[in-house]
């Protein structure tokens, strides 16, 4: 597996080879010895799968738990543009946005560490997203920053109308989430 740091802080991108035949493909997506290797420590404490259709946006959302909650995401089937956007008020790279192209076909999986805010869009009819939680979903810590926000101008790639959740359309922007004191700290 091929790790390569993304623009974001702590922010990977991983590599793996895929194995295709007449009868499909397999591919590894996660490999915690690669991981310890890079000097991340990563424990999967919740696995979840969302599947969606085109020009779907989700996001942007973040978690404030006190132990932190990283991502290791992937796309199982179809292909997204997955958003990382850095929230972490103290970090470098605050405020920054990368979209990164996955497919279920390609070897391609992200890393978020904690603090990340985390979105995507689906650019094929419809789109498997699976990921690695290092905490459990808490919905008394979990927050979301509008995915349309002017100041963070995410380059989603829908095309047409995006169909996106009442509650994600309704998120506070990343300003007030800022001016309320809502954002996670940079480790």
């Amino acid at each position: 597996m091929n790790i390569v740091e993304l623009s974001i802080a702590g922010a990977w991108l991983l590599e793996s080879p895929v194995w295709a035949d007449e009868r499909g493909f397999f591919r590894e997506w996660f490999r915690l010895p690669d991981f310890l290797n890079e000097g991340a420590d990563f424990s999967a404490h919740q696995a979840n799968l969302s599947h969606s259709v085109k020009n779907t946006v989700r996001g942007l959302h973040y978690s404030l738990a006190p132990e932190g909650q990283a991502k290791l995401v992937t796309c199982a089937a179809g292909e997204i543009d997955d958003v990382l956007v850095d929230v972490r008020v103290g970090s470098p790279t605050f405020g920054a946005v990368e979209i990164v192209h996955l497919a279920g076909d390609a070897g391609r999986s992200v890393y978020l560490p904690a603090g990340l805010a985390h979105g995507f869009c689906v650019t094929s009819d419809t789109g498997v997203l699976v990921y690695l939680l290092s905490s459990v979903f808490n919905a008394q810590v979990e927050l979301e920053i509008n995915p349309f926000d002017d100041e963070l101008a995410v380059a989603w790639p829908f095309v047409g109308e995006p169909i996106v959740s009442a509650k994600d359309a309704a998120a506070p922007s990343f300003a007030q989430r800022r001016d309320a004191g809502q954002l996670p700290a940079f480790a």
